[in-house]
């Protein structure tokens, strides 16, 4: 059976580089080493990730998002640490009981979800 890999997710988005700035800060993953300010597509090789400028502005919510779990961090502590780096809170879906998630959206608005990390998933 012949198949197909998703070798990357495309961003579009005002400023590629800036955008993509911003996600290696979220993801400590570093832009690619050929990629600069002002290129038109700029990728984050580590996340497949791969921003796009384009002309257009962003009009509705998304209809893909990315779903983040925290590796050394509670999702509380991300969240606030995402926020610092200039993303907003959009919709607070965290419970009392410690289930849920914050959805957020990165500087241009598009959406994405900050859930529980793995070791308060295991507690």
């Amino acid at each position: 059976m012949t198949t197909s890999d998703i070798r990357r997710t495309t961003i579009d988005c005002a400023d590629a580089y800036g955008l993509a700035g911003f996600w290696s800060q979220v993801l400590g993953l570093p832009v690619h080493e050929d990629d600069k300010p002002g290129d038109e597509d700029v990728l984050i090789e580590g996340a497949g990730l791969l921003f796009v400028t384009v002309p257009e502005p962003k009009t509705v919510k998304n209809r893909v998002h990315l779903d983040l779990q925290p590796k050394d961090r509670t999702r509380d502590e991300e969240v606030e640490r995402v926020l610092a780096l200039g993303a907003t809170l959009v919709d607070d879906r965290r419970n009392p009981d410690g289930t849920g998630w914050a959805v957020l959206a990165d500087p241009e608005g598009n959406e994405f979800c900050v859930e529980r990390g793995a070791a308060e998933r295991a507690g």
